[in-house]
C-alpha cells in the first residue's frame, strides 16, 4: 500500500485570482470502509492569494451535485456561473482580496475528480467496480490537496448540505488543521428518514434499463432516465411545500386548463431533471448519495456527543427555517451539541436557501470568519 502522494497539475499559481480547474494526484488512498483506491485524483479550482504566513486559506466545499466552480463565469465543464458566486469573490463575504479560497471537486463526483466514471488502472471505468466512499474518505483526499498546495490549516472550512458534512468531518478527522468551521443545513448524521429519501432515489436509476449495474460507460446511452426520475425526487426535497404551492399553484403548463395542458409544477420538474442529466453522472449521482448516508460523526467516536469534545474549530451553525431535507432540528441539535447560537436563515426556498438567500448567508459567513 503506498502513501498518498501530492502531485499538483494544471497552471496554478500564487495569485491568481480567477478559479481554473486544476488537478492534485492524490495516489493511492485507503479507504473508512477497507481496501485503497488506487491513482486517486483530484480537481479544484482556487481564488486569491496564500499569503506568506500561510494562514489565510478558506476551504469551500459543495454540496451534492455541486462541483469546484463555486464562482466564475460559465465555460466547458460548467454550464452555469459558479454555484456560490454571491458569496464568494472581490468584496463578498468571503472575499477573495484577503482570503485563499480553496473548492475541490468531491471524491466520487464526475468534474474531473476520480470517480465511478473515470479509468481503473485497467483503462476501463470503475462502474460496477467502484468501492463504497464515506464522507471521511473525501476528506482524506482533500487533506492531500492541502499539503499539495502548501496550507498546513484553514482559516475556515465552510459547507452546505454534502459540504456541511465533510466541513464537519475536517474539523474532527484533522482538528488540528481547522480554525473556525462553518457548517450550513447539514447535522450530526444522516437521519433515518434522509437514508430513505435517498434509497429511492439510488433505486430509480438502478431500475433503469440502462444502468447495466453500473456498467453502461461503453454502451450508447446510460440511465438517464432513472437518473431523472432521481433528481425529481431530490429537488422536491430541496424546496419548500409552500414555496412550490405558491409559485405554481394548479396552474397550467402554458397557462392555461391543466387538463389540457398538463400542470407547470410538472413542466418544472423535468426542466430541472434535464439540467442535471445534461451535467452529471448518474455513477456518481449513487456514489455521492450512499457517501452521504454514511454520514454520522459519532461513528467510532463515542456518539455525537463525546465526537465534539475532540472539535478545536470555532463553530458557526446554520439551517434554513423551510428545509424539509435537513431540517432546522438537526442543525439545533448539533448548535447544542457544540454550545453555540444556531444561526436560521429566513427563507420559503427549503434546503436550497442556504445557495440563494446570499444576503443572509453572507452575513453569517462574515461574523464567522471576522
Amino acid at each position: 500500500m503506498s502513501a498518498p502522494s501530492s502531485e499538483v497539475t494544471g497552471a496554478w499559481r500564487d495569485g491568481d485570482p480567477v478559479g481554473r480547474r486544476r488537478f492534485v494526484e492524490v495516489g493511492d488512498l485507503p479507504l473508512e470502509r477497507g481496501g485503497t483506491l488506487p491513482g486517486v485524483r483530484l480537481a479544484y479550482e482556487t481564488w486569491g492569494a496564500l499569503n506568506p504566513a500561510r494562514d489565510n486559506a478558506v476551504l469551500v466545499l459543495h454540496a451534492m451535485s455541486g462541483d469546484s466552480h463555486a464562482t466564475g463565469a460559465a465555460g466547458p465543464g460548467h454550464p452555469s456561473p459558479g454555484w456560490w458566486r454571491g458569496v464568494v469573490g472581490p468584496g463578498l463575504a468571503i472575499d477573495t482580496d484577503r482570503w485563499f479560497v480553496v473548492c475541490p471537486n468531491a471524491l466520487g463526483g464526475c468534474q474531473g475528480s476520480t470517480g465511478p466514471s473515470t479509468p481503473a488502472p485497467d483503462g476501463r471505468a470503475w462502474g460496477s467496480r467502484w468501492p463504497g466512499i464515506t464522507i471521511r474518505d473525501q476528506v482524506a483526499a482533500e487533506a492531500v490537496l492541502a499539503d499539495a498546495l502548501g496550507v498546513p490549516s484553514w482559516a475556515a472550512a465552510v459547507g452546505g448540505s454534502m459540504g456541511g458534512m465533510r466541513a464537519l468531518e475536517w474539523s474532527l478527522c484533522r482538528p488540528d488543521r481547522v480554525d473556525r468551521v462553518v457548517v450550513l443545513c447539514a447535522g450530526a448524521e444522516a437521519s433515518a428518514d434522509q437514508v430513505a429519501t435517498c434509497r429511492v432515489q439510488i433505486d430509480a436509476i438502478r431500475a433503469d434499463p440502462n444502468w447495466h449495474d453500473g456498467d453502461y460507460y461503453a454502451q450508447p446511452t446510460g440511465p438517464v432516465v432513472g437518473l431523472a426520475v432521481a433528481r425529481r425526487i431530490a429537488h422536491l426535497t430541496y424546496r419548500s411545500a409552500a414555496e412550490i404551492d405558491t409559485r405554481f399553484g394548479r396552474a397550467g403548463t402554458r397557462g392555461g386548463d391543466p387538463l389540457v395542458e398538463g400542470f407547470a409544477v410538472e413542466s418544472w420538474l423535468e426542466h430541472t431533471a434535464a439540467t442535471l442529466v445534461n451535467r452529471f453522472d448518474a455513477g456518481s449521482y449513487v456514489a455521492l448519495t450512499e457517501a452521504m448516508n454514511t454520514h454520522d460523526i459519532g461513528r467510532g467516536r463515542g456518539g455525537a456527543a463525546a465526537a465534539v469534545g475532540r472539535m478545536r474549530a470555532r463553530a458557526t451553525i446554520a439551517g434554513v427555517g423551510s428545509d424539509r431535507l435537513y431540517p432546522l432540528h438537526q442543525q439545533t441539535r448539533l448548535a447544542e451539541l457544540l454550545g453555540v447560537p444556531l444561526h436560521v436563515i429566513d427563507s420559503r426556498r427549503g434546503h436550497d436557501g442556504f445557495l440563494v438567500e446570499t444576503d443572509q448567508v453572507g452575513a453569517i459567513l462574515e461574523r464567522a470568519l471576522g
